[in-house]
């Protein structure tokens, strides 16, 4: 699971952007540097709304500053992609100035040796920390954000918990009372969507941000091999996900059902949760059932202890400058990457992108935004948070998501599912080179 946004599928209101005017001007009136004509280059993947961000972002940025034309260049995503980005980062040959992964990935780019320390740009202060922590060493911050953030926990049908009389959860108990009610009024307490496999996740992924609440160093002793899913409390997320299929609490077509159905049944009430991604839960309701966006909230999976609970965040992507990047192409560089997040540049994204959760940057969300991306906001916003375990670990196997299907199913109990996921990433840590493996 990547952090990428959605394309848009309406525009939203002119955006509320944080960034002062001022700061706007003083970013674009730096220009190239002695009148002299500058051609920058920016290099972004071939999804189209990617593109298409992309090449208003250059256009409008030309047009305050017009010594300076930035050339949009694409690549494909996936392993292909990583592979170019790497070599000609290698080879000094990369873009002036390039969109890219944060977390574990930009990590595998060794940022101290080729990109470009921008600690001390104008929109540092702004950034959320979460995100800082995706894209920074111990020797400078490397990347602006690129879109926004989303949220991985419950999505909830709020005209149920209306009817109901139903409290948001804190705690794994709350929930399971929660479902039980649910049950009795004769709603699909969990939807479960086996057809799409990269569902049956949730329930660990989304899970994250409890276990750092009670082990902050879990990640970092994790891709040590220190730490195991076996093992509290990251196994919780396991008997989690058993305990709610043992209750019989599923969906009676889990097994064949995609997301978009998941997302049509949790908008429209047919079931009351759906552990699932917040981004893809909303394109398929803006798509599918527009009428129902307003009907659909967020929170945070439930923790063992009320005191753990917290929203579990994917990241955006980041923003980098080479080091390949020098002289007045490197000033341009600077000037359009503060300009990315700039008030025009948060119009711009916020009319191509579809977001899932809060900017972690200078942009804000529309006044008139889904509820569900508010629930995620007061998250963000009362420090509630943590970035998902694939930002700050590389070690992900390639077969949680069967394995959780088994488990999902009555197949396979959680502390064997555990176990079996703790040797599945064994080869693809020591593929890595990664010390302790």
């Amino acid at each position: 699971m990547t952090a990428t946004s959605q394309p848009r599928t309406q525009l939203l209101a002119a955006t509320g952007a944080a960034l002062s005017i001022g700061l706007v001007l003083a970013a674009c009136s730096n220009g190239a540097g002695g009148g002299e004509s500058v051609e920058i280059s920016f290099l972004v993947d071939n999804q189209p709304h990617t593109i298409s961000l992309a090449e208003d972002l250059a256009a409008a940025f030309s047009e305050e500053n017009e010594d300076v034309t930035v050339t949009v260049d694409t690549r494909p995503g996936g392993g292909d992609g990583d592979n170019l980005v790497k070599t000609r980062l290698a080879t000094g040959e990369m873009a002036d100035v390039f969109i890219y992964n944060s977390g574990s990935l930009f990590q595998a780019l060794t940022p101290d040796q080729v990109l470009v320390d921008q600690s001390d740009a104008p929109w540092i202060d702004d950034l959320d920390d979460d995100f800082v922590t995706t894209v920074s060493t111990d020797n400078g911050i490397y990347g602006n954000a690129w879109g926004a953030t989303f949220g991985g926990g419950i999505i909830y049908n709020r005209p149920i918990y209306d009817e109901l009389g139903l409290e948001i959860p804190q705690s794994w108990d709350d929930f399971m009372a929660n479902n039980e009610e649910i049950a009795a009024a004769g709603y699909d307490p969990v939807i479960q969507t086996y057809g799409s496999t990269y569902t049956s996740q949730l329930f660990v992924l989304g899970d994250f941000a409890n276990v750092a609440a009670q082990d902050p160093d879990w990640a970092e002793e994790y891709t040590a091999n220190n730490r195991r899913y076996a093992d509290e409390p990251a196994v919780h997320a396991f008997e989690h996900h058993q305990a709610v299929y043992d209750a019989g609490y599923f969906n009676e077509n889990f097994a064949s059902a995609d997301d978009a159905a998941g997302s049509r049944m949790v908008a429209e009430g047919e079931g009351a949760h759906y552990p699932m991604l917040t981004n893809t839960v909303l394109t398929h309701t803006q798509q599918n059932s527009p009428d129902h966006v307003d009907d659909l909230g967020f929170f945070a999976i439930p923790a063992q202890d009320a005191d753990h609970t917290q929203a579990t965040i994917w990241q955006a992507t980041g923003i980098y400058i080479p080091q390949s990047t020098e002289g007045d192409e490197l000033e341009a560089a600077r000037d359009f990457v503060a300009f990315i997040t700039s008030e025009r540049g948060c119009e711009l994204q916020l009319e191509h992108l579809n977001p899932g959760g809060p900017f972690p940057g200078t942009c804000d969300l529309p006044d008139d935004v889904a509820p569900l991306l508010t629930d995620i906001e007061a998250y963000v916003e009362q420090g509630r948070t943590a970035p998902a375990l694939e930002y700050l670990s590389p070690v992900k196997g390639p077969n949680l998501e069967h394995i959780l299907v088994e488990v999902g199913s009555g197949i396979r109990d959680a502390q064997s599912a555990a176990e079996r996921y703790d040797e599945d990433v064994i080869n693809q840590a020591r593929q890595l080179g990664l010390d302790g493996w």
